[in-house]
């Protein structure tokens, strides 16, 4: 079973595609000499000494580990299994033992916390720690705070395994007791499962694997006491990533692309603008009879090649020939079935477009082969053009009204930064006058990317999984310890080998650039969501830390020769000194494995599909309820924290997986908008011209209070998180000095500091003025 927080991300196997995964420099290690030379890497000074002085106990034939503050003593491991112990050696400041051809442990307090090291003497695993305590403080996503026996939660964690360097963003858990916390500090993100249980209350057990491909056979942990406050948990990691050398801040990685300050104060937003050809654009009267002629079986014989498939167009054909009309189903229908024909290499052929026209037959002269991406699509336009006529509007009226149109709407609405992401490479590339207008308004625009998983043959309908190199199938892809290969995506295809992957990123970056494409930034699928693997091939042998490696120069490729504002998936910190940003973080894929809400079509919860003829997928843009328990473990703010937020915030801008944009969850818009108010995380919007329509108000009234809080506390530190009331539900947040916000999760009115805060709203305290926003009057907007 996946894990439920794993950052799992999906595909849309069509042209318009989010494909992803199932689930840098690495937080707390330096980054690879190639990645640190591009950046400024002034690493964070650990000023202030995280953990408190305390003394420990551990037996070696139970590996039990006691710490003791001020006469208290609480387990930081339960014990395992006795067993028999031999090269013993105690010091005043160390202990050592071997369990005979298992482990070698040595446990060594320095002055603020203890080292402890797990080498293998011949275990393939090993399990430590086991442990149990009162609450979790744990760096799930953004960051969640667990009741050890809360219900809930015991029934959600209950017998799930998680891949620690998939489902933790960052290398630290912490247990806390009401005496003090204690936190332990991951020393190897690699091969690590953390496995939990709920009898009597939530526990749970670390397993470290071997792999006999890896030759590092060790793991370990410093483990620190703190208090119990958020702050002083992170402290530590925050420490340990600084003293390696693993932060950047955003205006260290702005020096090298100014453009990243173009993220300061910028929501995201998808544009579903994958129809060039559009409803607007065309004389329907005059298509069909075109239609019905040689143009409507050219365009099923190429159908018949595409995930699609002909047999729905070759109907709606038939039905046209003998109707005086078009209805909207049939519109959907050959405008789909044009529009994927526009992308095709074999679109031209001499019989079908004998007298092709001037301007076409000078890019044919060239060889249609041979053509780039972006002149195919022009070849293609101009053919279908003059096979048209008068049926539809000239060329440089397609596909606008809903993408340069709504670009600029966005502008003239008082939008002065927006990060746009576009599906898929090929919609800049089929329309650049949208890319060309973007970056005019100031705003960042990317395609979506992705080489996680392969495909055997190319298919248009998943051109990330398809590559021209034929044999990476077979003999660039990932193979278990067994034999078999990783499967893709949705079980489809193979997983791809990043370490063998970067020619075919550059092959394909190369291609998509080079007409000139305004693209200013890149996003780049599931490379910081920790889906990591151990490559088992015989002739390419890959750790999992040659596969992080990979993915990072990978990131930074595009970040430092390609000069894109690179965002990714997820947000694991091991890739933050290379990214500017990051979505996952803050609401990750929801309940991956419940069939009601994936499968079961006539479930309230069903999120809907990944595909849609035009217009934004049901899977992105359909706003559905979740069910209690997800309610409480994804969303409830009184379980979240913002860790994530205390170590990064000025360095990597993170928020919503686009599966769980800020209006997905229905009945939750008032809280996302406060959340992303506290959390200092920007919204995330699924957008088309309808969409936009609908949505103008809610939007634009948010970020007249959101963008301006945005631009100045991005560039600070979180210097303070407080909860302020028994129901936790009233909650402030500090960045540097001056910038506060509170909010009222809550229904109801409270007094904070002698002033009302109404339900469900905030109070944003900066340059010495207050400003108050009603999320619930804002989110009623879109009703």
């Amino acid at each position: 079973m996946k894990p439920k927080f794993a950052w799992l991300a999906s595909a849309v196997l069509i042209a318009v595609m989010l494909a992803g995964c199932a689930s840098g420099g690495e937080a707390g290690q330096a980054l690879p000499a190639a990645l640190a030379a591009s950046h400024v890497q002034q690493a964070r000074a650990a000023v202030v000494p995280a953990g408190e002085p305390f003394d420990f106990e551990v037996d070696p034939e139970t590996f039990a580990l006691t710490l003791i503050k001020d006469g208290v003593r609480e387990p930081a491991s339960l014990p395992l299994p006795k067993t028999k112990v031999t090269n013993l050696v105690k010091t005043e400041d160390s202990v050592s033992w071997t369990y005979p051809g298992q482990m070698d442990i040595s446990i060594t307090k320095k002055s603020n916390y203890l080292d402890i090291q797990l080498k293998s003497a011949g275990a393939v695993k090993f399990q430590w720690p086991e442990v149990q305590s009162d609450s979790y403080t744990l760096p799930l996503g953004e960051g969640k705070q667990i009741p050890a026996d809360d219900k809930d939660w015991q029934t959600f964690l209950n017998d799930q395994t998680y891949t620690f360097s998939e489902s933790f963003s960052m290398d630290f858990f912490a247990l806390n007791n009401q005496a003090f916390s204690m936190v332990y500090v991951v020393t190897n993100k690699y091969n690590d499962e953390v496995h939990f249980s709920a009898a009597p209350s939530l526990q749970f057990q670390f397993t470290h694997d071997f792999p006999t491909i890896n030759p590092d056979k060790s793991y370990g942990f410093r483990l620190y006491v703190t208090g119990g406050d958020p702050q002083q948990i992170v402290l530590p990691y925050k420490n340990y990533v600084a003293e390696n050398g693993g932060f950047v801040t955003l205006e260290q990685k702005a020096a090298q692309n100014p453009n990243i300050r173009k993220l300061y104060g910028a929501p995201q937003m998808y544009l579903w603008s994958g129809q060039l050809l559009t409803d607007d654009n065309v004389k329907w009267p005059k298509l069909r009879n075109v239609l019905t002629s040689r143009l409507g079986p050219w365009l099923v014989h190429l159908m018949a090649e595409t995930a699609d498939g002909s047999s729905e167009l070759s109907q709606t054909l038939a039905d046209i020939s003998s109707q005086d009309y078009v209805d909207n189903y049939q519109k959907k229908v050959i405008l789909n079935a044009i529009n994927q024909a526009l992308k095709m290499r074999d679109f031209y052929t001499a019989d079908q477009f004998p007298n092709p026209g001037a301007d076409a037959a000078a890019l044919i002269q060239q060889g249609v082969e041979n053509l780039s991406e972006e002149k195919l699509y022009d070849l293609n336009k101009l053919l279908l053009k003059n096979r048209l006529g008068d049926a539809v509007s000239d060329i440089s009226e397609w596909g606008q009204s809903g993408s340069t149109g709504v670009i600029q709407d966005l502008h003239d609405s008082g939008i002065d930064k927006a990060w746009i992401g576009l599906p898929n490479w090929a919609d800049g590339l089929m329309n650049p006058a949208m890319v060309d207008e973007a970056v005019k308004d100031g705003y960042l625009i990317a395609p979506y990317d992705s080489y996680h998983s392969i495909q055997e043959k190319a298919d248009i309908s998943w051109n990330t999984a398809s590559f021209s190199d034929p044999t990476l199938y077979d003999k660039a892809t990932v193979t278990r310890a067994d034999g078999t290969k990783v499967a893709g995506f949705l079980g489809l295809g193979r997983k791809l080998n990043p370490a063998l992957a970067m020619p075919s990123v550059k092959e394909r970056t190369k291609g998509i650039l080079q007409d000139g494409i305004g693209y200013n930034s890149w996003f780049v699928d599931c490379d910081s969501t920790g889906e990591i693997y151990d490559d088992y091939s015989a002739d390419h042998p890959t750790t999992q830390a040659e596969d992080l490696k990979a993915r990072l120069e990978r990131l930074s490729y595009f970040a430092n020769d390609q000069k894109m504002v690179v965002g990714s998936e997820g947000g694991n910190d091991y890739a933050s000194g290379v990214i500017a940003f990051a979505e996952g973080i803050e609401s990750p894929i929801i309940a991956w494995d419940d069939p009601d809400m994936r499968d079961n079509k006539d479930s309230q919860y069903y999120v809907g599909g990944y595909y849609a003829m035009s217009g934004i997928p049901e899977r992105y843009g359909k706003s559905v309820p979740i069910k209690p328990l997800y309610a409480k473990v994804y969303t409830d703010p009184a379980y979240s924290l913002p860790l994530y937020k205390l170590v990064y915030n000025d360095s990597i801008i993170t928020t919503n997986h686009w599966e769980w944009g800020s209006y997905k969850i229905k009945g939750e818009e008032a809280n996302r908008m406060l959340y992303e108010l506290l959390y200092n995380a920007p919204p995330l919007y699924h957008l088309d011209q309808a969409a936009w329509e609908a949505e103008k108000s809610s939007i634009t009234g948010f970020l007249k209070v959101w963008s301006p809080l945005h631009q100045a506390a991005v560039t600070q530190e979180m210097t303070g998180f407080k909860i302020l009331t028994d129901d936790k539900l009233v909650q402030s947040a500090q960045y540097g000095d001056d910038i506060r916000v509170i909010v009222n999760f809550s229904d109801h009115d409270v007094t904070v500091q002698g002033q009302n805060l109404k339900a469900k709203s905030a109070f944003i305290l900066q340059d010495g003025q207050t400003v108050f926003f009603d999320a619930g009057a804002n989110a009623a907007l879109l009703k």
